[in-house]
């Protein structure tokens, strides 16, 4: 108790807490695309059930993986090699990095499936017998599940990278979430009813299953890079949203 009392008067702690849920707020906002995205696809009555269980299950593997620190730390411990590091690529393998490139592989290969269902109104036969559990709900929160087993792991890791105290890396990861619970249904019914943002959300997702797949690699990207672009586009996306709506509107009012 003294340890935290402690803390709430530290300026530099709410400084740490401060920043550090800045920052798994963005990291969130990825894992809830994918969510919104997945969720969108079963029918309206389940879609916020499994958002909501979904962002749940974030939490809980969250606050898991806080529980025992001792060994998430040892996940970024190298366990086999390929042999010496060819250019900017690192060989050299630790559990985290396998994670982090299968997840990066689940991704790409989910988005390229839902760009394909999206551009092709007949998918190929092979898509059709892998597209059959789409709209299952319990197939949808397996594969949340699985990706939030991968941005669990990255986030907690960027916490335990910003701070020691395990009282500020739990308080972030409840507000986080707390604001993922809040900003789903929006966010979601706002890629359900504009078609282009669902295609510009695939984007994101295949990049940063491409991020998750180089970062394993030993090939890190510059965080602000990315979110400087994903703004980028999403600036981009609202003005031709914009621009559709003027549209629109002014043909309804020659229509009168």
């Amino acid at each position: 108790m003294d340890a935290i009392l402690s803390l709430l008067t530290d300026p530099a702690a709410w400084a740490a807490l401060i920043t550090l849920i800045a920052m798994e707020v963005v990291l969130g906002i990825d894992n809830l695309i994918f969510i919104s995205i997945l969720s969108n696809k079963l029918p309206e009555g389940q879609r916020q059930k499994a958002r909501r269980l979904g962002i749940t299950l974030a939490l809980v593997m969250r606050l898991a993986l806080l529980s025992t620190l001792a060994w998430l730390v040892h996940l970024t411990e190298p366990i086999f090699s390929l042999g010496e590091s060819v250019g900017a690529l690192d060989l050299t393998f630790s559990w985290r990095d396998l994670i982090l490139i299968a997840g990066g592989l689940f991704l790409l290969w989910k988005a390229t499936k839902e760009i394909h269902g999206a551009v092709d109104p007949k998918p190929a036969d092979f898509l059709d017998k892998t597209g059959i559990v789409a709209t299952n709900f319990g197939a949808v929160i397996f594969q949340i599940i699985l990706i939030d087993m991968v941005f669990s792991i990255d986030s907690i890791l960027t916490a335990v990278g910003m701070t020691d105290h395990l009282p500020i890396m739990v308080t972030a990861v409840i507000i986080t979430v707390i604001v993922m619970l809040l900003a789903a249904d929006p966010l979601a019914n706002f890629i359900n009813n504009n078609p282009s943002v669902v295609m510009l959300a695939l984007g994101f997702l295949l990049m940063i299953g491409m991020i998750l797949v180089a970062d394993g690699f030993g090939v890190h990207i510059p965080k602000g890079y990315i979110y400087a672009a994903m703004a980028f586009s999403v600036g981009v996306e609202a003005l031709n949203i914009i621009a559709r709506n003027a549209k629109t509107k002014k043909e309804s009012q020659a229509g009168h």
